[in-house]
C-alpha cells in the first residue's frame, strides 16, 4: 500500500465524523501504518473507543478548536458546509478532502483496484470478494461497509497490489475513485435529495464507468436495462452477469430450508462450479455471479473462489439472525430502500416461520417522501408492520412527510400496520402478540436494530 500523498509519519490527519462505517475505515488504516490521527463525532461509539485505543485522539462534538494541530481535514458528504470544523480549517488553509478523495488517493497506490457499484447489495458483495480473495491468499487491502467477521470489522490492511471497496453513488462520491475493476449491481432511484431522476442517477454511474482504463473491466449486470445503457458507451473489456442472460449465468437453482441458495455456475453456456450459499434469497446469487465475475477477471482459479464464496455467512445487519427468544427468531436487515425491502421480505417467506413481524424505520424525510409510492407496496410479504418514526440521519424534519403518512398509504393497500413513536412501546407490542415460530424482522438504515436487541434482552 503506498501513501505518498501524505508528507510524513508525522503528517496528522483529522477526520469530521470519524465514527462512520467509512470513515473509522480510513481512520484505521493510517493508525496501522503509524500515522497520527484525529477525529470528532457527536457521540461516544464502540467505533470510536476502538480508534482511541489505537491510538487516536478522539473529540466528542464538533468544535473549531478540534482542527487546529492538523495537518489535513478529511470530511464526509454528510458534513454540512457549516460545520465549525470544516469553516475553522479553511480558515486556517488547512488541506481539505472529502472522504471519497481520500480513499481515491490510497486506491491510486494500488494497481488492481476494485470498485463495488449499485444502489442495492455493495456491502453483501464486497463482502463476498473479500472471503474469496481472502480465501485466495491475495492479501488484499479491503473497506466495506458494515462489520464482516473475516476481517474483525470494516478494514483489512493488506501489503499487495489488491484494493477492494465499495463505491457508494451518494453526491457522486464515487467519481473520485480509481477502479481497474468496477462492478455496477444495478442502478435505481435513490438519493433523490441530490440527484434529479433516474436519468440523472443513470449519468453518475455512467461516469463512474468511464473512470475505468481501457485495459481494465467492467462487470456489469445484464439484466438491468440502465446497465445496457452505459454498456454501449464504455472502452474498457465488459464482463457480464445475471440470473439468465450473461457471461455468468445461474442454473439449477434451489433453496434450502433456510432460504439459501443452491446452483450451478453457468460461463459462456458451460456449468463451471456448483455453489451453495449460506446467505438467503434470490438477489444473493446475483450478488455472488457478480463476485464470481470478479474472481476471474483475477484469475482466481473457480473452485477457490467458490470455496471462498461459501465461507461467507452474512455482514452484520444484512439478514442478520440476531437470537432466539421463546422460539421467536430476530432477524435485522439494513434495507432502506423499497427494493431491498422486497428482496428482505421475500427472502423472510423461504425462512421457517409462522408469522412474519416486521418492524420498519424509515431512513431520512428526503428519501420517505420522494419514494413514498414505492415504500408504501413493499410490504404486502408481512403479517404485520410497525412502523417507528422516521430516522432524521443528516436532515431536518420540515413537517412534509411523517411515518403516519405513510402508514396511512400502506393501510390503504390492506396491509396490517400499526404505528409507534418509541421503541419500548414495540417491544411491549412483540411480547404480547409474537409467539414461538414467528420471525421478527428489524428492517431500516438506523438505530431499530435496537428494538431487537430490547426485546431479547428484555
Amino acid at each position: 500500500m503506498s501513501l505518498d500523498f501524505l508528507p510524513s509519519k508525522e503528517t496528522k490527519v483529522h477526520f469530521i465524523g470519524i465514527g462512520g462505517i467509512s470513515m473509522s475505515g480510513l481512520a484505521e488504516i493510517l493508525l496501522q501504518k503509524g500515522y497520527k490521527v484525529s477525529g470528532s463525532d457527536m457521540k461516544v461509539s464502540e467505533t470510536t473507543l476502538k480508534l482511541q485505543s489505537m491510538g487516536a485522539e478522539i473529540y466528542i462534538g464538533h468544535k473549531a478548536e478540534n482542527v487546529i494541530n492538523s495537518n489535513l481535514v478529511v470530511y464526509t458528504a454528510a458534513i454540512a458546509q457549516d460545520n465549525e470544523e470544516l469553516l475553522n480549517a479553511r480558515k486556517l488553509n488547512i488541506p481539505l478532502l472529502t472522504r471519497a478523495e481520500f480513499l481515491g488517493k490510497i486506491m491510486n497506490g494500488h494497481k488492481y483496484n476494485v470498485a463495488v457499484s449499485g444502489t442495492h447489495g455493495k456491502t453483501t458483495t464486497t463482502s463476498m470478494l473479500s472471503h474469496i480473495t481472502v480465501h485466495a491468499d491475495l492479501d488484499p487491502t479491503i473497506l466495506v461497509g458494515g462489520e464482516l467477521d473475516l476481517i474483525n470489522g470494516n478494514v483489512r490492511t493488506g501489503s499487495s497490489e489488491y484494493f477492494i471497496t465499495e463505491a457508494c453513488e451518494y453526491k457522486k462520491s464515487f467519481l473520485s475513485f480509481f477502479p481497474y475493476i468496477g462492478i455496477i449491481l444495478n442502478i435505481d432511484a435513490d438519493h433523490l435529495d441530490f440527484y434529479k431522476d433516474l436519468d440523472d442517477i443513470e449519468d453518475a454511474f455512467y461516469h463512474f464507468a468511464k473512470l475505468i482504463p481501457d485495459e481494465g473491466y467492467l462487470i456489469a449486470n445484464n439484466e438491468d436495462e440502465r446497465i445496457q445503457n452505459i454498456i454501449k458507451k464504455v472502452n474498457c473489456s465488459i464482463i457480464t452477469f445475471g440470473l439468465t442472460s450473461g457471461d455468468f449465468t445461474a442454473a439449477n437453482i434451489v433453496f434450502d430450508s433456510l432460504g439459501n441458495a443452491a446452483f450451478d455456475v453457468v460461463h459462456n453456456n458451460n456449468v463451471i462450479g456448483k455453489v451453495h450459499l449460506n446467505v438467503p434469497g434470490k438477489h444473493n446469487i446475483l450478488n455472488a455471479l457478480a463476485s464470481l465475475s470478479c474472481a476471474y477477471v483475477l484469475k482466481i482459479p473457480m473452485d477457490s473462489a467458490i470455496k471462498g464464496l461459501e465461507t461467507f455467512g452474512g455482514t452484520h445487519r444484512r439478514f442478520e439472525i440476531k437470537g432466539v427468544k421463546n422460539g421467536i427468531t430476530v432477524i435485522d436487515d439494513y434495507a432502506h430502500h423499497p427494493t431491498e425491502i422486497k428482496a428482505t421480505l421475500t427472502a423472510a417467506l423461504n425462512f421457517p416461520h409462522n408469522k412474519i413481524f416486521s418492524v420498519f424505520q424509515p431512513h431520512t424525510y428526503s428519501r420517505t417522501l420522494a419514494l413514498l409510492d414505492d415504500f408504501s407496496k413493499s410490504f404486502f410479504n408481512t403479517d404485520t408492520l410497525l412502523l417507528a418514526d422516521i430516522y432524521a440521519a443528516r436532515e431536518k424534519d420540515t413537517g412534509i412527510i411523517s411515518s403516519k403518512i405513510l402508514g396511512d398509504k400502506i393501510r390503504e393497500l390492506g396491509v396490517r400496520c400499526i404505528n409507534f413513536n418509541d421503541f419500548n412501546s414495540i417491544v411491549e407490542y412483540l411480547n404480547k402478540e409474537a409467539a414461538s415460530g414467528d420471525i421478527i424482522l428489524t428492517i431500516g438504515a438506523g438505530d431499530i436494530y435496537k428494538v431487537g436487541e430490547m426485546f431479547l434482552n428484555k
